[in-house]
């Protein structure tokens, strides 16, 4: 059976058989935390995360369809990518990574990285090895300023579908480079900002620089010793509640808000 899309060009592709190369690869994308580093590509599913990429000016490689949806798809996703694929619900729903599907998906190209912006407002990712705080994160980035996401070795992949369903949109206004080396972080013209839960002046009595880089370590060995060394800031968030210590992506979107209100 060949379902079309009314008033679009012929550019739909039915694919009924589980066994197809396409799906066995749209699987992976979807299901595999790394996947997208050997094909260059990676998998967003549902309305936000397709729109989002939309309006930042990404343009799929491929657009998924449910069978049961297509019929009804607005031209916007109809006509955002050159391939459109429509695969029977339950095809769908084995390709997704979600409990309930959402049945549009989107393929596309990884971002080429770029070389270090050396000015640029940064966050730096020391082994943080979460998906939701590294998708956290991104978010608090994107909302606070920053353009730049740096990623050491060890931390969580940027493009894995759980760090792309945390961040809700915020990789297509960041520049993200992952796999960095310490060393590379020399290439920065900005100051470096940690924070550690015994060391550093409260935040709220800084006057923090901005642009800078804030460093956000590992969830229990925080920021390395030679980066908490190099650093030329350090600061404390007071917690008078008395815990040990903040979960990462809340003490990021403290300091990303600070460096925000005081760049302002």
């Amino acid at each position: 059976m060949t379902f079309m899309h009314p008033g679009m060009p012929p550019s739909m592709h039915p694919i009924a058989s589980r066994d197809n190369p396409l799906l066995k690869e749209l699987r992976k994308l979807a299901q595999g935390n790394t996947a997208y580093r050997k094909t260059g590509r990676f998998w967003v599913e549902g309305d936000h995360l397709c729109g989002a990429a939309l309006v930042r000016g990404l343009q799929p490689v491929i657009a998924v369809f449910a069978q049961s949806y297509w019929p009804q798809a607005s031209a916007q996703w109809a006509s955002a990518a050159p391939k459109n694929v429509v695969v029977p619900d339950a095809l769908f729903d084995e390709i997704s990574g979600l409990e309930s599907p959402a049945k549009l998906g989107f393929v596309l190209d990884v971002p080429a990285h770029n070389a270090i912006a050396p000015h640029a407002p940064t966050v730096i990712l020391d082994r943080v090895q979460d998906a939701g705080n590294v998708g956290s994160i991104l978010r608090s980035a994107a909302a606070f300023g920053f353009q730049q996401v740096l990623a050491l070795q060890e931390t969580a992949a940027l493009w894995s579908p759980k760090v792309l369903r945390a961040g809700m949109g915020a990789h297509f206004g960041l520049q993200m480079i992952e796999g960095v080396e310490e060393a590379q972080l020399l290439a920065l013209q900005v100051p470096l900002v940690v924070t550690s839960s015994h060391r550093g002046t409260l935040i709220q009595h800084l006057a923090l620089p901005f642009p800078c880089a804030w460093v956000m370590g590992h969830e229990g060995q925080g920021v390395r010793q030679s980066l908490m060394e190099r650093a030329q800031v350090h600061v404390r968030i007071g917690q008078p509640g008395g815990e040990e210590s903040l979960n990462v992506a809340a003490a990021a979107a403290i300091c990303l808000h600070a460096s925000a209100v005081g760049a302002a």
